[in-house]
């Protein structure tokens, strides 16, 4: 299966230990796919600086090719953060930096590379919204993550009526709080909604049934990017039933209830793995020192 992340990429700087580790939600889900067996590739905007080095070359590690994302003069997108017991804290970013001022903006060559994939995820960080509907025109299967983002109704009018899947954080939400929440993505045109809820699991919604999926407990030591890492799983999963089956399998609720199960399952297997590496994936680098008195300043 071909799957595409597009969007946002940075470094997450872990400031206690002056050490940086390429992230970002659309980069993570190229990284993880790879990972899980897909033929993974990433589109996105790059800075200039020693940041986006080191973004680049973690994607050359993984062999995920980038050829028709954009390099622009200014600095790439960063996060500085530290752990508490295993929890990420983010203590602040650049806001992804230089795709603030270059968001990706689609041609008919980059339309026509898009619709040669299966499934394309992106973000609320990726600055990608108005692109929505082009994308919906290329065919693909259409994820976004809407991490904490979901509070915004003019984003979830604007967003959802172009999504196939939809991924919420919502680790403070009440059982019933949960299912209006997802009951109201659904209707404004979304075909499956899933709320990720840290150790309290994830609830999910197909429009006939709730899924709940528990999560697999383990002693963290980074949960930094463990939601990506379950919406990865789910999507490569069931992905590739979809992709086996034809897309009209949807329609059928009994397979679709047996895939989104065992999907879910994966997925929480998957994240909780995630939870035992530091940082996103694997890839660290020192901070250069020449970045040191930027990204290591105490606030």
């Amino acid at each position: 299966m071909k799957v595409l992340g597009i969007g946002d990429n940075v470094c997450d700087v872990y400031v206690h230990q002056k050490r940086m580790y390429p992230g970002g939600q659309a980069l993570n889900f190229a990284v993880n796919a790879k990972m899980l067996g897909a033929e993974s590739e990433f589109l996105g905007v790059f800075g200039t600086d020693l940041i986006a080095a080191c973004v680049k070359q973690a994607l050359q590690t993984y062999g995920i090719p980038f050829p028709r994302s954009r390099t622009y003069s200014g600095d790439n997108g960063y996060a500085r953060v530290t752990l508490d017991h295993g929890e990420r804290v983010f203590l602040d970013s650049n806001k992804g930096g230089v795709i603030q001022t270059h968001p990706l903006r689609f041609d008919r060559e980059d339309l026509d590379y898009i619709a040669d994939f299966f499934l394309v995820h992106t973000t609320n960080n990726g600055f990608l919204d108005n692109e929505l509907p082009k994308l919906r025109q290329t065919g693909v299967l259409l994820s976004y993550d809407f991490s904490y983002r979901w509070t915004e109704k003019e984003r979830l009018d604007r967003v959802c009526p172009y999504l196939d899947f939809a991924f919420l954080s919502c680790a403070e939400l009440t059982e019933s709080e949960l299912e209006i929440l997802c009951h109201s993505i659904y209707a404004r045109g979304v075909r499956f909604v899933c709320a990720t809820r840290g150790s309290n699991g994830a609830v999910a919604f197909d429009g006939i049934r709730f899924y709940r999926q528990p999560a697999d407990y383990v002693c963290p030591v980074d949960t930094m990017g463990a939601g990506d890492a379950f919406a990865t799983a789910f999507l490569v999963e069931a992905g590739n039933k979809l992709l086996d089956s034809g897309k009209s399998a949807w329609l059928d609720h009994c397979w679709r209830e047996e895939v989104l199960t065992n999907a879910l399952q994966h997925a929480a297997a998957f994240s909780a793995k995630a939870c035992l590496r530091p940082g996103s994936f694997d890839c660290a680098r020192q901070i250069p020192e020449e970045l040191s008195e930027r990204l290591l300043q105490t606030t």
